[in-house]
């Protein structure tokens, strides 16, 4: 998929990567539904997908294990893609509308719902999970065009992001995707209106809506949207949340159970910069971190990922805090 990410120096090569990992995916994990994708006038077709976890597969010689993860609570830089996969399939066989706010990420279950937060400006958004990406260093999801746009990076192109998952709205569009069957949600009107540039409307917590009882599938009751076409779509509605201070890029070499094994690690990056560890719990588990940073900028973070990546640490990864 073609994603607009200025942390890259040359489009084309973006380009010629993103085609060829989306070419990759329908090879090797058939992840894209219907075969060879959009025929005829595509703007007709209807985007059912299907529910899709997939197996593991390589990109660019990377591992990525797609997992039913509903505690997900991840921050990085997100990246946002549009026009050159405007109406193609994405991975679980949906209509890619980059008017709408959907996602691609690397792992988490196809559709779900998850919560990103533009950790600069405070804009959170939810938006729905229906494809596989972004298979470049140091980027933990691809948005939707629309999406950056509300969250406010589609001219930068990159953004410091918390992406958090949605657990029971997320098993609630899976449940439906599974059985095939739209979710029917109540009193939501037609979808909105796309918004001009300039005009994102900034809203507070919208309440609750009733659960939906009819059969066969409750939409997300927490979450305002509306069906098109037979899938749940959230709305494009942005939460203002409180911003403290200026979020800062770390890159993270990994995270051991030993301290001996974090030590060893960060003897092994520290020429790349200034390498710390640090303690955490984890769900219970105490970990010791190895990061480096904080870096200044996201094209010296993606310069330090391959580095650290090179020296032997496939796992390294960038992330905000």
């Amino acid at each position: 998929m073609l994603a607009i990410d200025v942390g890259l120096r040359t489009k084309g090569l973006k380009s010629a990567v993103r085609r060829w990992a989306a070419l990759a995916l329908v090879l090797a994990i058939s992840a894209c539904a219907g075969g060879s994708g959009v025929q005829g006038d595509r703007g007709k077709l209807a985007s059912h997908g299907t529910y899709k976890v997939g197996n593991p597969y390589q990109i660019n010689g990377v591992w990525y294990y797609p997992a039913e993860d509903y505690a997900y609570d991840e921050t990085g830089i997100a990246s946002w893609y549009g026009p050159g996969f405007h109406k193609e399939r994405t991975a679980n066989g949906e209509i890619f509308n980059q008017e709408q706010v959907t996602a691609a990420h690397k792992t988490l279950p196809m559709p779900s719902l998850v919560r990103v937060t533009n950790l600069v400006n405070g804009r959170a958004l939810v938006v729905r999970v229906n494809d596989r990406g972004p298979f470049v260093g140091g980027r933990i999801i691809d948005l939707s065009h629309r999406s950056a746009q509300l969250l406010g990076f589609d001219r930068t192109g990159t953004a410091k992001v918390r992406v958090q998952i949605l657990a029971d709205e997320s098993r609630a569009v899976a449940a439906a995707a599974r059985a095939g069957t739209p979710l029917e949600v109540s009193d939501m009107g037609p979808p909105p209106a796309v918004a001009p540039l300039g005009t994102v409307q900034v809203v507070g917590l919208p309440p609750p809506q009733p659960t939906v009882s009819r059969p066969p599938v409750a939409a997300p009751s927490t979450v305002p949207g509306t069906t098109e076409e037979g899938l749940f779509m959230p709305a494009p509605e942005v939460r203002q949340d409180p911003v403290t201070g200026e979020p800062q890029i770390y890159i993270q070499a990994g995270a051991f159970s030993q301290y001996d094994n974090a030590s060893r690690v960060r003897d092994r990056v520290a020429d790349f910069g200034p390498a710390s560890i640090s303690q955490v719990n984890v769900g219970g588990a105490q970990l010791f971190r190895v990061r480096l940073g904080p870096i200044e900028s996201v094209d010296r973070a993606d310069a330090v990922l391959a580095r650290v990546v090179e020296a032997g640490n496939a796992n390294a990864r960038v992330v905000v805090d």
